[in-house]
């Protein structure tokens, strides 16, 4: 049975005014306050309560970050910890108690041949600055300035990190086909889609004439989020392993969204058993809070002192939080927890794809899935697929939301429904969460056939 929850009704005056202080008040560049509408004053696990005295089932998770959902008990504790026992919050890069653990435990996670020679940089407190420190750490250490990216690629928002994301342009990056058996750019998908990619990559590296010279490193998401949730085949990522080793490219694994169990292992790279020489990581690695490393082969740490720092790197408190979840996560394997579930809500999103003819594809792994919405009506003749459909996503959003649950878009066009929950779901709030997606799914279907019948369009 589906499970919908009354619209809202009128705004109280204090939800409203905060809602219309943040329009007049706030930057143009945000983005999830204009899809999602709504004023959080508590949160425990799933659940959201707003402002206006609903509840929200949040499948965004702080677009990845909460692994543990909300104000898990085992975070606040590390939390209180750390500011009971009077140490201080703020030491830059030196050493502590809190550090010394926080260090232990995410080594601890690692895969072996990667940890064992291994070395951790502190950033900035966001992915995005862990991406950067990546990126001057392979230039460093190599001496070469050119990089390798692909196409769909999200790596955060700062210059450098933008260089090498799906938009950018006029960048030193060079872009390279990323495989996708829904919307594969040789047109063909599956396996032979994914080899083709990589002999593109290797002529393109091994043509004296291709115009690319060595590059510094390549970078590449496991599982790529923003792009549209699209896992990298294993066998490519061996391959691509293969190729760059090879030739003395050193590969980083942005792992900043797949990582701490969220696609059914501790870290994506281990599905395909590849050992890159660069991990990226950030948002769950901090328990909810600001931090972000890099962690990479001791061979690249050319660095002088003070080559790269950051004011705030040294977040006592994200790294308590940060080693509270990562234990808790390895101890109560949470990893094969998201695999299980994933791949049963994956399996029931599929059947539901067979009823309706505007998803296109369904896909993920583990706890981190995407079903892309198509306009099947709109699709050329000879297309091999129909074209993303934003503004019925947009729609489905928005049904969502009036069901009390929260969503992101991503992919071409906005064309993905992106879920992320928490890795602690539950199978009932596992089952509320596709039954209130059915149910909005079919309200969009509903408004866009009335909206078709009028002679109206989005």
């Amino acid at each position: 049975m589906a499970v919908t929850e009354p619209a809202p009704v009128a705004l109280p005056a204090a939800h409203e005014g905060i809602l219309r202080r943040q329009s007049l008040r706030e930057s143009a560049a945000r983005t999830y306050a204009r899809s999602l509408p709504i004023v959080p004053v508590r949160a425990r696990g799933l659940t959201i309560e707003g402002a206006d005295g609903r509840r929200y089932l949040d499948c965004l998770s702080g677009a990845g970050t909460l692994a543990l959902g909300h104000n898990h008990p085992v975070v606040l504790e590390a939390i209180r910890k750390v500011i009971d026992s009077g140490a201080p919050l703020h030491v830059l890069d030196l050493a502590t108690p809190v550090k010394d653990a926080f260090i232990t435990e995410l080594f601890s996670t690692l895969p072996r041949e990667f940890a064992d020679n291994a070395r951790i940089q502190f950033c900035g407190p966001a992915g995005t600055d862990a991406v950067e420190a990546a990126l001057k750490l392979v230039r460093t250490a190599t001496g070469r300035s050119g990089l390798l990216a692909f196409t769909g690629a999200y790596h955060g928002m700062t210059a450098g990190a933008l260089d090498a994301s799906g938009g950018a342009t006029d960048v030193r990056v060079t872009r390279l086909p990323f495989p996708h058996d829904y919307r594969c750019p040789f047109g063909i998908g599956g396996e032979r889609g994914a080899e083709l990619s990589a002999r593109w990559t290797e002529n393109l590296l091994d043509d004296p004439k291709s115009g690319v010279p060595a590059p510094a490193g390549m970078i590449l998401e496991p599982v790529q989020g923003e792009g549209g949730v699209i896992p990298a085949p294993d066998g490519w990522m061996r391959r691509v392993r293969e190729i760059t080793a090879a030739r003395s490219i050193p590969l980083i694994a942005d792992e900043v969204q797949t990582g701490v169990g969220r696609t059914g292992t501790f870290w994506a790279v281990e599905h395909s058993g590849v050992v890159p020489d660069v991990m990226v990581l950030s948002k769950a690695i901090g328990g909810s809070l600001p931090l972000a490393v890099i962690v990479y082969r001791s061979e690249l740490d050319a660095w002088q002192p003070g080559a790269h720092a950051g004011t705030f790197r040294g977040n006592q408190l994200a790294m308590a939080a940060g080693a509270a979840t990562l234990a808790f996560v390895r101890e109560n394997r949470l990893a094969e927890r998201a695999a299980t579930l994933g791949a049963r809500m994956l399996g029931q999103l599929q059947g539901l794809a067979a009823a309706h003819p505007g998803i296109g594809d369904v896909r993920g792994r583990g706890l981190m899935i995407g079903i892309e919405l198509v306009d099947p009506d709109a699709a050329a003749p000879d297309a091999v697929v129909p074209p993303p459909a934003p503004a019925f996503a947009a729609a489905v959003q928005q049904e969502c939301l009036n069901r009390g649950l929260i969503v992101e878009l991503g992919g071409r066009q906005a064309g993905v429904v992106r879920l992320l929950p928490p890795l602690t779901l539950t199978d009932e709030q596992a089952a509320a969460v596709l039954d209130r997606f059915a149910d909005a799914l079919a309200s969009a279907e509903r408004s866009t056939q009335r909206r078709t019948d009028s002679g109206q369009s989005y």
